[in-house]
């Protein structure tokens, strides 16, 4: 990138403050979602639709309508002769109803009758926000589908779970990932009841929600409901039965809880792969290029800095609700304009945050680095010790005292501990073997065999099948379209 992008008579260059979601984070396909541009189109998009709903009830003619719709689309939006009139007049959504104005002969006069600024902008952020929850929908399913290639793969490759970060009983990596992918069909199931029942639109209801102007240029409430109807049929767009000046902030802390639920997801799987890509542990890896450097210091380093920054953005995401919080907590009675600023700021920002973490999300999954040779290490170190109550049932099974073999095994186990913290080899199924209570009821082969942690992972692989048969595939099948689509996943 070099040189100036130029928009308008502004000009955005490398020496003044760019965001790093102009051209770092996030995809091109987001941020037209949330571009100026976009923006102005939706304005005209829905002052076009005002027109004709009330062309119908013969406030606007069929001249005039044609006028209008002559210069409504996105290829008339002049965003240099909007921001000259903003300087004077202070107002951004004026200015471009001027403008739109001003470029048409026929009409121009009749656009925005009886509307308030917010019929248009609350609209407008509504259809805005729908297009950007799809695009983060597909995402979602994409991140599914790449996660369940690695359940199907892995469902029955026995590794050590950690509790505490402390070895616990085995698992299987299979089914580490069933839980990674449970989190995303959580997220998707949770996007489709944001968009299908709680993203709306405020409608056409005027200055603070109670039609007065569309009723006294219809004469009657009903024919302002009917007109607010067929602009909002026009639009594809439900919207609320009442308002104020805006629609409910309440949708916008319901959005943004929504996507910090992504971000949460996000943050997790990251976190775990940074962990298990530490050598301590040296399970799993994130890819890593043939010419990436690690670190400017350390040649040798292999920073999982790919995760690391995802972890970063959904952070960030996670410190967003609040402000929405606030927006609706604060807006009192009919309405105050101290939302405005921030909400240019936080919700484009989550959604590109959002964007950028699915991106790499998918990325990380798709070229994962497992280590078998590490998984297999790691249980032959610590997996023994999860076969101890294998062990325990079976003695008690051939009339042993419970508590006392307890109490038994607990000692042995903690003198094989203390080897292995030395650097040797387990020493466990040894030390039971060689312990005359044990040794009287079982053999040194029956020992190693329930100490075995391969025998010990429950019905994890099983699981991971009725997962994926009855919660994932269900879902790739529904949004089955999604899969591939505005996928990038390289850099």
């Amino acid at each position: 990138m070099s040189g100036k992008r130029k928009e308008g008579n502004d000009s955005f260059g490398y020496d003044t403050f760019l965001s790093p979601f102009t051209w770092r984070y996030g995809s091109d396909e987001m941020r037209a979602v949330f571009s100026e541009k976009a923006r102005r189109a939706t304005w005209r998009e829905i002052w076009l639709e005002l027109a004709k709903a009330e062309s119908e009830f013969g406030l606007i003619s069929d001249e005039e309508l044609q006028g209008i719709s002559a210069r409504a689309s996105a290829k008339h939006v002049d965003i240099a002769k909007a921001h000259e009139l903003e300087r004077k007049i202070r107002h951004d959504l004026m200015a471009e109803l001027r403008t739109f104005a001003a470029q048409t002969k026929k009409g121009g006069g009749k656009l925005h009758l009886g509307a308030t600024s917010m019929d248009i902008e609350d609209n407008s952020d509504a259809l805005l926000f729908n297009r950007a929850l799809e695009l983060t929908l597909t995402r979602l399913v994409n991140c599914l589908g790449a996660m369940r290639e690695k359940v199907q793969k892995y469902k029955g490759m026995v590794c050590m779970a950690w509790t505490h970060l402390q070895p616990a009983e085995p698992t299987t990596m299979g089914y580490r990932f069933a839980n990674y992918a449970q989190d995303l069909v959580i997220d998707i199931e949770l996007l489709e009841v944001v968009r299908d029942r709680f993203l709306k639109g405020k409608g056409m209801k005027g200055a603070v929600g109670t039609s007065a102007s569309f009723t006294k240029l219809l004469g009657t409430g009903k024919n302002a409901r009917r007109m607010e109807a067929k602009v909002m049929e026009g639009l594809g767009l439900d919207y609320f039965p009442l308002s104020t000046q805006t629609y409910p902030r309440k949708v916008e802390v319901i959005i943004m809880s929504c996507l910090a639920s992504i971000a949460a997801s996000c943050y997790k799987f990251g976190l775990d792969l940074r962990v298990l890509q530490s050598p301590a542990f040296g399970e799993l890896s994130e890819p890593m290029e043939e010419f990436q450097v690690g670190s400017s210091a350390m040649p040798f380093k292999r920073n999982p800095v790919t995760a690391e920054r995802m972890c970063s953005l959904a952070r960030l995401v996670s410190a967003f609700p609040p402000v929405a919080f606030g927006n609706a907590a604060n807006s009192i009675l009919e309405r105050t304009l101290d939302d405005s600023a921030n909400r240019r700021v936080v919700m484009p920002e989550a959604f590109l945050a959002i964007d950028e973490c699915l991106i790499i999300y998918e990325r990380l999954v798709r070229g994962l680095r497992v280590y078998p040779a590490m998984i297999e290490k790691n249980l032959e170190k610590f997996g023994p010790f999860a076969g101890t109550e294998a062990i325990m049932m079976k003695l008690v099974e051939k009339g042993g005292d419970r508590q006392a073999i307890h109490e038994l095994i607990r000692v042995q186990s903690f003198l094989a501990w203390e080897e292995v913290m030395k650097g040797k080899a387990n020493p466990l199924a040894k030390l039971l073997s060689e312990s005359s209570p044990i040794a009287s009821k079982l053999k040194p082969a029956e020992v190693e065999k329930l100490l075995d942690p391969r025998h010990h992972t429950g019905d994890a692989e099983e699981r991971c099948e009725i997962f994926l048969r009855e919660s994932v595939n269900p879902i790739l099948k529904r949004h089955k379209k999604k899969l591939g689509a505005k996928s990038r996943v390289e850099y």
